[in-house]
């Protein structure tokens, strides 16, 4: 049975006491009612330091963490409360420094002292806002969304990495492009739009992730100098929720097959690797069914967009002969001038 608790100090000696005349660790722990690692551990106990060792230990731990004398405690409030903006490390260099006699604590205990004080500003959870996704549209001609993405990047055999950029449009899957990058730069993705507005003409919408170059944590509304560009150039912007790229489930799709086919090995270069990527469009824009669009290939469904791309609408600037504008509005303008 279980060990009272007026009788504990009793019920170890009784114990401890038949196992020494001889009776089994085993036996005696299924009569009190306790683990064989417990009983073994009284016995030990008393053989190392007799009844003494069978009273109750204290649980207070022997080392106390962050624990100082409360004169330096103190020395830490004050000297902090003289520098308010200084920080752990640099209390603790002016305790070095002024106090060479005292025994200076490590900085997670200078911090913790500061903790204690309530002399710690923490900075305000969440205090710039989460990227949220957009409304998302479908499409029931091509061009009115494309989709956009980078594959994940991967190491050529000549150990540089490779970033493709591949865009399709959402209505026939035709995948307009697969470019390999050598970095996310905006600049690069810009050339590679461009090229494929110049060819493909304007969509509507553009969907893609908020990751970069398509968003920016830091800008306005989260706009990049891309999506900027996109906006100036008319067409709108739609935005997955993060963390949830079944959003773009198309286009993710496609990605799993470009992996399987142009990866897996990498190729040797850039070039080579260029090489790769065409041969799976070709393929998968010509040649390859796909069910979803009742067997038929991208190619037999896709038209190129009846909006040309024409470059950016010129900034036009007000005349000096009429009202002058304020001076934020002439900013705004020039400013808007210089981007194009």
């Amino acid at each position: 049975m279980p060990w009272k608790e007026c009788r504990k100090m009793e019920e170890k000696l009784r114990f401890v006491a038949r196992h020494l005349e001889g009776e089994s660790i085993s036996s005696l722990c299924r009569e009190f009612g306790i683990s064989r690692v417990t009983g073994h551990k009284l016995v030990e106990r008393y053989r190392q330091s007799g009844m003494e060792a069978l009273s109750d230990r204290s649980k207070r731990p022997y080392r106390m963490a962050n624990q100082l004398p409360f004169q330096i405690e103190s020395l830490i409030v004050n000297i902090k409360k003289e520098f308010p903006t200084w920080g752990a490390p640099k209390i603790r260099e002016r305790m070095l420094t002024r106090y060479p006699e005292l025994k200076t604590p490590a900085k997670s205990t200078v911090h913790a002292v500061l903790e204690r004080h309530g002399l710690v500003r923490h900075k305000r959870a969440g205090a710039r806002p989460k990227s949220q996704g957009t409304v998302l549209l479908g499409a029931k001609a091509p061009n009115e969304l494309w989709c956009t993405d980078f594959k994940g990047e991967f190491m050529l055999a000549d150990r540089r990495y490779c970033y493709p950029l591949t865009v399709t449009d959402f209505h026939s899957r035709f995948l307009l492009c697969c470019e390999g990058l050598e970095s996310t730069q905006e600049a690069m993705a810009m050339t590679v739009f461009e090229r494929l507005f110049r060819e493909y003409g304007l969509p509507q919408r553009i969907r893609s992730d908020n990751g970069i170059p398509f968003a920016s944590a830091h800008a306005l509304h989260g706009l990049s100098r891309l999506a900027v560009w996109w906006l100036r150039l008319g067409i709108e912007i739609e935005r997955i929720k993060p963390g949830n790229p079944q959003q773009n489930g198309r286009h993710e799709r496609m990605h799993r097959t470009l992996k399987q086919a142009t990866t897996r090995p990498p190729a040797i270069n850039m070039l080579q690797q260029q090489d790769k990527f065409e041969d799976f469009i070709r393929e998968y824009n010509y040649e390859r069914p796909h069910e979803a669009l009742g067997m038929k290939t991208p190619s037999a469904l896709y038209e190129p967009s009846m909006r040309p791309y024409e470059g950016l609408p010129p900034v036009e600037y007000p005349s000096m002969t009429e009202s002058s504008p304020s001076p934020n509005v002439v900013a705004c303008a020039w400013s808007a001038g210089k981007s194009a």
